[in-house]
């Protein structure tokens, strides 16, 4: 029993900082109301509901914005490295280029691109 003595005082330290926060924040917390103003965004009232469902055909044109995105994660180190490394990155920079390219090609030739 020695040797799980710590384990349970480290659970019981936990337990207690859980409860305690949890107790500190329904203590802290501010009363809720509803909400009583209008939209700001637009100044119009919403059409429809914040959680609603999306149609399917935007699901296609957000896997090629993440596509497109991750890209660009990619470049902005490629571009620190690049004049250390040399040609080698530039070759590797084309060729992840090249790959989306491909992709970006094949999703237009299957029809994820088309709107109707």
């Amino acid at each position: 029993m020695d040797a799980w003595q710590p384990m349970l005082v480290l659970l019981g330290v936990v337990g207690a900082g859980l409860v305690g926060l949890y107790g500190l924040g329904l203590w802290l917390a501010a009363a809720r109301a509803p909400l009583e103003t209008g939209p700001f965004a637009g100044g119009l009232e919403p059409g429809e509901h914040a959680v609603s469902r999306f149609h399917v055909r935007w699901y296609p044109v957000t896997m090629i914005f993440l596509a497109f995105d991750m890209e660009m994660l990619f470049m902005y180190p490629w571009v620190k490295v690049v004049s250390e490394v040399g040609t080698t990155a530039v070759v590797e920079m084309f060729l992840f280029l090249g790959i989306l390219f491909a992709a970006v090609a094949y999703a237009w030739r299957e029809g994820a691109l088309r709107w109707t």
